[in-house]
């Protein structure tokens, strides 16, 4: 007769303090874990990638809009100077060498949908919620004056987005329809519809002018 006698060490199971983590056994046969290396490995896959996204080229954060930013917009002439559009109907101008926002302007009510600058710089343009295209100066008011922007146009539907002409005093809106405008003008020089499809995003070729892309939301 063959008799077998089980031993336990408590050290193996029994915590130090109340304080430590419960010591659970652990079999690590591998019959008994068959899927063990292929979960390790994409582990070890998800680490390194996760690795690689707070790594550098990561630089700087730009903190300062208190709701999500919808729309970004750099300067033609500046690479320091960024434009950025919240969804409280803020926007922020960056400079990303000092990497601080140097102005705020409270642009409309509701989303800031676009923003975009005009060819030389001096200005630039934005749309929103409240069905407003304005065009606001790139250098900020002076001492005394208050912000207002140099051109309000009231359209009738709610824009979706805005680019500039990369050469002439023309730029183009988005929503229900395209809009071509003139920066002189409070009426569309032209309009184009797709059918019921709504159009998200409209942007100027800046290799073949006389074209622009649209962007279209099948709905």
């Amino acid at each position: 007769m063959k008799v077998k006698m089980l031993s336990r060490n408590p050290d193996n199971y029994v915590r130090e303090t109340k304080f430590d983590l419960q010591r659970v056994p652990r079999n690590y046969d591998p019959a008994l874990h068959p899927f063990e290396v292929p979960r390790e490995y994409v582990r070890a896959l998800n680490a390194t990638k996760l690795e690689r996204v707070f790594a550098k080229p990561f630089l700087a954060s730009l903190d300062g809009h208190r709701d999500g930013v919808n729309c970004l917009a750099k300067h033609p002439k500046n690479l320091a100077t960024v434009l950025s559009g919240a969804c409280d109907g803020e926007v922020r101008i960056w400079n990303l060498t000092q990497r601080k926002c140097i102005r705020t302007i409270q642009a409309h009510e509701g989303f800031v949908r676009g923003i975009c600058t005009r060819f030389c710089g001096t200005s630039f343009f934005t749309v929103g919620d409240d069905k407003t295209v304005k065009q606001w100066k790139m250098d900020g008011p002076g001492y005394g004056e208050e912000e207002e922007p140099l051109h309000t146009i009231l359209g009738k539907t709610v824009y979706t987005g805005i680019d500039h002409h990369w050469k002439e005093a023309v730029f183009a809106t988005c929503g229900q329809q395209v809009d071509i405008w003139d920066e002189q003008r409070t009426n569309p020089i032209c309009s184009m519809t797709w059918g019921f499809d709504s159009i998200s995003s409209v942007k100027f070729n800046p290799i073949e002018v006389i074209f622009f892309y649209v962007f279209l939301v099948i709905s």
